[in-house]
């Protein structure tokens, strides 16, 4: 038994458990705040060591293997481990977390205690996903996921947070049912779960059609999280009412876990079945390519176009794994850490313009945001300018090595489709470049306007109750202010107007209410604040200054931001770092030398 994998489970796990079993008192939010850090940072280097430890001369080899009985009657092992494949995305997983709680360190959250707890079970079930070696140790972690992320946009997401959270947790548990079924036919055909048995005799005891059965069910479980087109239509919703954090876990990590599935499970367990159904699955996703750019191109709200960028980028990873080649497999492979940084940098960067301005509706905010917060607006234009895949940056291998892949598909595909193909996803590149470019022209470039009068469309703004509103208190970020959440209804008392949450903030001039006097408590240091009882957004910090001022990027949010950005431009210039861990593997699943 290796206890690295073990140990990387079990901190996140008893970290949330202490998190939820902890007392309300006089400095317990500084106290949770520390906790929620420390727990994270020790999970982020037990990876660093699992991969400073991972013998990189021989990737393909599963290492810190841990295989124990969990149910004998039923053959089924608590079987652990890692290999090229899995290892960047388990560092990955432990980075956004560590890089989330750094954030929410700085903009705070009500209802703390619950957030924390949600996170690290979020974490847990992440990196088990990727970790798993047992088909249906594999699924239980693949759904553990589902009821943490459930609750992060139900109770800290915007306005339309409810709905969005039940079309996330339908379309995903439709999927998940689909994917048992295919799961279980594998273990019915084949007589084991073992995931490195199955991979070491890939096929046996299979008929090509069980093989293609099997495929399809697990294929479309696993696209549903990807998500692929046209099974993508809980992302935009989700992305949009999630808090910050949220948007960063669920574009940078839960998103892999669908394309995850494809190298561990299907590809190398049903080759036959992969090899009937690659060229639909290459039409799939380059439909999702083209259908993802042109939805960003008429898109108003910032988030919600990044989040139907990544329905295009996840399709070029789609289209790399249907090209079944080394070079397209590891496009795939690149694609998913590459997005996972890039996008992960872009919501955080959408979410802390999104507090500043009152509002992720791009007309609203006006352009000048160069002029007016000019390192914010730096930082999105780096982010948007990675993302469109320009040559040294993370996002231009994924792209053009799944373009390389499709020109020379793998034996029996047939290469004129995937010439049409490679074709449209250039297209595809191009209407990136396109929506990108257009986004910046319209935020960041252009005279200075002034933003429009009307409420902010989510939660994610904080605003001080004027007269009679109810009000919860932020108790995770290092100010204390009363705020208005977002789970107010049509019954809470009218508000006769709003302020941005500022010392000595006063009414916009729009607002039919008076000034009103400074919260003493607006800028009290310190973390020793009772936790809200109320829903609301995580993102609380950021806001205005006085005197109207827009505060540009700060400490934390460097802090949390930084790390992205250096692995942006590493990756970009050295992507053979990647590329050595994950093309012994990607041999041994195909069988090449």
């Amino acid at each position: 038994m290796n206890w690295l994998p073990i140990a990387i489970l079990a901190v996140p796990l008893l970290g949330a458990l202490a998190a939820l079993a902890g007392r309300n008192g006089p400095g317990s939010a500084r106290v949770l705040r520390w906790h929620s850090l420390a727990v994270s940072a020790v999970t982020f280097v037990l990876t660093v060591l699992l991969a400073a430890t991972f013998d990189h001369g021989d990737a393909a080899r599963m290492q810190f293997v841990t295989d124990l009985p969990w149910i004998p009657g039923l053959a089924i092992h608590f079987h652990l481990g890692v290999d090229g494949i899995s290892l960047p995305l388990v560092v990955l997983t432990s980075l956004l977390t560590l890089l989330c709680f750094v954030y929410l360190a700085g903009t705070g959250s009500p209802r703390p205690r619950a957030l924390v707890f949600a996170l690290l079970l979020l974490e847990v079930g992440m990196l088990g996903t990727f970790l798993a070696l047992d088909l249906l140790l594999f699924f239980v972690f693949f759904e553990v996921v589902l009821i943490p992320m459930y609750f992060v946009i139900a109770i800290w997401g915007g306005q339309g947070r409810r709905a969005a959270a039940v079309k996330f947790i339908l379309y995903t548990l439709l999927g998940s049912v689909i994917l048992l079924l295919g799961l279980l036919l594998v273990w019915a055909q084949t007589g084991t779960l073992d995931m490195v048995a199955l991979a070491r005799t890939p096929g046996a005891g299979m008929t090509r059609a069980a093989q293609v059965l099997a495929f399809v069910a697990i294929g479309l479980g696993l696209a549903v999280k990807t998500p692929m087109w046209p099974l993508h239509t809980w992302l935009p919703d989700a992305h949009t009412e999630a808090p910050t954090v949220g948007s960063v876990l669920l574009a940078g990590v839960l998103l892999k876990m669908g394309t995850y599935g494809f190298a561990r499970i299907a590809i190398p367990i049903l080759p036959e079945g992969a090899a009937a159904v690659a060229p639909w699955l290459g039409a799939f996703a380059v439909v999702g390519i083209i259908y993802g750019a042109l939805a960003c191109l008429a898109q108003r709200d910032l988030k919600r176009m990044i989040a139907y960028s990544s329905v295009g980028h996840m399709g070029f990873v789609l289209l790399g794994f249907a090209t079944l080649t080394p070079v397209g497999i590891n496009a795939a492979l690149f694609g998913n850490i590459a997005h996972g940084l890039i996008t992960g940098l872009l919501f955080f960067l959408a979410g802390a313009i999104k507090d500043r301005y009152g509002t992720a509706d791009m007309p609203s905010m006006g352009g000048g945001m160069l002029t007016r917060i000019p390192r914010l607006g730096a930082l999105l234009t780096f982010a948007c300018i990675a993302s469109l895949g320009i040559p040294g940056l993370a996002g231009f291998w994924g792209e053009m090595l799944a373009l390389l892949g499709a020109f020379t598909p793998g034996p029996g595909l047939p290469r004129p489709l995937y010439l049409v193909f490679m074709a449209l996803g250039g297209i595809g590149a191009v209407l990136t470049a396109a929506y990108f470019l257009i986004m910046l022209s319209r935020t960041t470039h252009g005279p200075t306007t002034a933003l429009a009068t009307s409420a902010p469309d989510s939660a994610d703004t904080a605003t001080l109750p004027v007269a009679g509103a109810s009000a919860e208190t932020v108790a995770f970020a290092g100010v204390s202010s009363p705020v208005q959440g977002s789970a107010s209804t049509s019954s809470d008392p009218p508000l006769i107007g709003t302020v941005e949450a500022g010392p000595g903030a006063v009414a916009p001039p729009s607002s039919p209410g008076t000034a009103v006097p400074p919260d003493p408590a607006a800028s009290a240091p310190g973390w020793d604040v009772g936790e809200g009882s109320g829903a609301g957004s995580a993102d609380s910090g950021g806001l205005p200054e006085a005197g109207g001022s827009m505060p540009d990027v700060r400490g934390f949010e460097l802090a949390a931001w930084v790390p992205l950005i250096a692995l942006i431009v590493l990756l970009g210039l050295w992507p053979k770092a990647l590329l050595l861990l994950t093309t012994p593997a990607v041999q041994a699943i195909l069988g090449t030398p």
